[in-house]
Order: C-alpha cells, then sequence, then structure tokens
C-alpha cells in the first residue's frame, strides 16, 4: 500500500524525481553547504518553510522536539528556507528565536523546490540513506508531529 502511495504521488507530478540530488546551498552563515555534507546516516528530513508561513511558525518547534529525540539514531533535520531576497536578513534571527538547532539552507530563488516539484510550504520529505523520498508530508495542523515522529519510527523499525 505504502509503494503504491508513492508510485501515485509521483506519478501525478507532486515530485518528478524521486531520488534528491546532492544539491547546494547557502546556510546562515553564508557558507555554501552540499546535502550529502548534512544528510543523516539513516535518514534526513528535510522541511521546506517561510518566516511568513503560519503553519511553518506552529510546526517548526515540534520539528525540533522530534529532531532532538531521533538525533543519536542517524536521522538528521534539515529546514530549508524558501525565504526571498527581501526577507533574508529575517531568516537567521527567526530560526534562532524557534530553537532550530539543525542545519538551516536557503533556497532564495526555490530552485530546489522547484526541482523536488514542492508547490507548498510546509512541505516535508524523509529521505532514506540512498536519497530516495520514502516520504512526504504536506502542510501543518495541530497533532500532525504525532504522524511525522510515527513514521519516523516506523522507518528505523523497517
Amino acid at each position: 500500500m505504502k509503494s503504491l502511495l508513492i508510485l501515485l504521488i509521483f506519478s501525478s507530478g507532486f515530485i518528478t524525481n524521486p531520488e534528491i540530488p546532492n544539491f547546494r546551498l547557502k546556510n546562515l552563515d553564508n557558507r555554501t553547504v552540499a546535502f550529502n555534507s548534512i544528510k543523516g546516516e539513516q535518514f534526513t528530513v528535510i522541511d521546506f518553510w517561510a518566516t511568513w508561513c503560519k503553519p511553518c511558525v506552529k510546526s517548526i518547534p515540534k520539528l525540533v522536539e522530534i529532531s532532538d529525540e531521533f538525533k543519536d539514531q542517524g536521522v538528521q533535520f534539515i529546514g530549508i528556507s524558501i525565504d526571498g531576497p527581501r526577507n533574508l536578513a529575517k531568516v537567521k534571527p527567526f530560526a534562532r528565536s524557534l530553537g532550530m538547532n539543525y542545519p538551516v539552507l536557503l533556497d532564495v530563488n526555490s530552485e530546489v523546490m522547484a526541482k523536488l516539484s514542492v508547490r507548498a510550504v510546509p512541505t516535508l520529505l524523509i529521505v532514506n540513506s540512498d536519497n530516495e523520498i520514502v516520504y512526504i508530508h504536506e502542510g501543518y495542523k495541530a497533532g500532525e508531529e504525532i504522524e511525522i515522529r510515527d513514521k519516523i519510527l516506523s522507518l528505523l523499525g523497517e
């Protein structure tokens, strides 16, 4: 069933390539970072967000908690801000204020977002060690962090 759902998502054009390329983006210290150099040993959770996104503001603290829970199990979280040049100065203080203690990258022109056919924020992808997308979650409502946490637990148990 899970494979069928993933196949349907990919064939519907949501994400045209089920594999994450080794993209490069700047981090909050203005250093270019390659995805493969910061990805997790087991899984990588990529969260596309923006400072102006109200559901993102609600989801990020929950993701920080989940990140803390799984950091010693080979699960790396990466936040990717899609804020444009006008909001760029807000990203670092925003990330600090929400306690983001995992890498935050800047997709200022939404190039990585477009390559992955991500259409909304927040969108969360879980990627395995082979850089294959194994889970996609779009949007956020209170309580959905439980589903995300359970999915990570399930994937670690496979």
